[in-house]
C-alpha cells in the first residue's frame, strides 16, 4: 500500500498551543491499528518499551525497531534472516515522534477512541494540515490527512496497556547486514514505504 506523505493531526474554541503533549508514550503499551488509504485497509501492531525508548512495528515480512532518544533503529526481515540499520527518516514509523520544528499546533477538542480519552490536535506545516488525537500519556489514537479518495486515515482499535519484553526490541542475532544502496530508502520487494511515504501518525513530510 503506497501511503501519502506523512500526516498528522471537537468541540470547544480553537487554542493555540506550542505543542502537544508527549509524542511517545511514557509507559508500556501495545497498539492494534486500522490503516485506510486510497480504498485499501490494513492492520498494523506497533509496541512501545517506554523505559528504553523504543518503539517496535509489525511489518508484512519482519519488524523494524526505532530508538526514540537517538533517531535511529533497524528492520528485520526474518524470512531473509537480514537487518538493515535506518535513521528514523527512512523507518515506516519514523515520523511517529518527531513532527517538523516549523509545524504549528491548535487544541481542537476531546474524544474517545478504542476506549481511551484523547486530545485532537491540527498540525499545519508547509500549507499541509492533519488532525491527531493523542492521549495525555502519548499515545496516539487517530490520525488523518488528506480529504476524499486521497484521505489517509489511521486509527486505533485496541489499546493494551500491558509491560512489554524487552527482547523483542533487540536487534536479532545471526541475521545478515544488509546494506542499501545510496538513496534507497526501502528494502527489496518494497514491503516498506519509502522516505517521505513515512507511515502516520504525528508530523507531515
Amino acid at each position: 500500500m503506497r501511503i501519502a506523505a506523512f500526516l498528522l493531526l471537537a468541540s470547544v474554541p480553537a487554542v493555540a498551543q506550542d505543542r502537544p503533549p508527549a509524542y511517545t508514550p511514557t509507559r508500556d503499551v501495545a497498539v492494534e491499528y486500522r490503516l485506510q488509504s486510497e480504498g485499501q485497509t490494513q492492520q498494523m501492531r506497533i509496541a512501545w518499551l517506554a523505559a528504553r525508548g523504543l518503539m517496535r512495528m509489525e511489518m508484512p515480512m519482519g519488524f523494524a525497531v526505532m530508538d526514540q532518544r537517538s533517531g535511529q533503529g533497524f528492520m528485520a526481515m526474518t524470512q531473509q534472516r537480514m537487518v538493515m540499520d535506518m535513521a528514523a527518516g527512512n523507518l515506516p514509523a519514523g515520523s511517529l515522534t518527531r513532527p517538523p520544528e516549523s509545524a504549528r499546533f491548535t487544541r481542537e477538542g476531546q474524544e474517545r477512541i478504542a476506549g481511551q480519552a484523547c486530545t485532537v490536535w491540527r498540525m499545519e506545516d508547509r500549507g499541509e494540515t492533519a488532525r491527531s488525537c493523542i492521549t495525555a500519556d502519548g499515545v496516539m489514537l487517530r490520525t488523518t490527512a488528506g480529504s476524499g479518495n486521497r484521505a489517509t486515515t489511521i486509527e486505533a482499535t485496541r489499546v493494551d496497556y500491558a509491560t512489554q519484553d524487552p527482547a523483542q526490541f533487540n536487534r536479532p542475532q545471526g541475521f545478515q547486514s544488509l546494506q542499501l544502496p545510496p538513496g534507497m530508502g526501502t528494502p527489496p520487494g518494497g514491503a516498506f514505504p519509502q522516505r517521505g511515504t513515512a507511515l502516520p501518525p504525528p508530523g507531515l513530510r
